[in-house]
């Protein structure tokens, strides 16, 4: 199936405006702090919002509409006694960060990156362990959300299922796979990690918007 072509905005960046390719919206922000941009299906949409305001448009997520009524119903609203963890790489592989958030404020509660040749299901499980030895750290009765079900299935497992090969350039990556890993086996924790319901609540809190 052919991919899905996107248009991507960038509001603040090196030369604000609407590019077809992640490789040319890359370039405008790389290196620019509080860079904004956002990714849309259409021209039409992105024209809009780049003639509109960065902050009416973050983290919106056109996968709500697809739920109906009585199934955002049965989904809820998130607990926001918790904290939502998500991971970003340009490239597979390419470099990766990942990032742990306060689901209500979004303010950011560690970061890590970004790391040479990650990729981000590798992210997403450094995410989450790092999210768990947070909470226990902080004694935190709080919860972990995480739209990655690959990352999850992994931490329970507790080993990173990746099949990323290992080079000189992430060595360092691959060091801390291995210091999570250690943690899961030598811990013991009570924190939920839960499934973040995209089409019901858009993405994730602490989403990079690089979709």
């Amino acid at each position: 199936m052919a991919k899905k072509k996107k248009f991507y905005v960038v509001w603040k960046g090196k030369h604000p405006g609407i590019f077809e390719t992640w490789a040319d919206c890359k370039a405008q922000i790389d290196g620019v702090k509080g860079a904004q941009y956002k990714s849309f299906a259409t021209f039409e949409e992105a024209k809009k919002a780049y003639n509109g305001n960065y902050l009416d448009f973050k983290g919106k997520s056109k996968g709500k509409s697809e739920l109906t009524p009585e199934e955002r119903l049965k989904i809820g609203d998130p607990n926001y006694n918790s904290i939502a963890v998500d991971a970003a790489s340009s490239g597979n592989p390419g470099k990766m960060e990942y990032r742990g958030v306060d689901t209500k404020s979004k303010k950011v509660l560690f970061h890590q990156g970004p790391f040479e040749q990650g990729t981000s299901n590798v992210g997403e499980f450094l995410a989450l362990v790092h999210g768990l030895a947070f909470l226990k750290q902080h004694k935190s009765d709080r919860i972990l959300y995480s739209d990655s079900r690959i990352a999850i299935g992994w931490v329970r497992k507790k080993k990173c299922g990746t099949k990323l090969n290992k080079t000189a350039k992430n060595a360092q990556l691959f060091e801390l796979i291995a210091r999570a890993e250690e943690w899961l086996k030598k811990n013991r924790f009570n924190t939920p990690i839960v499934k973040w319901e995209t089409k019901a609540w858009g993405e994730i809190p602490a989403d990079f918007g690089r979709k």
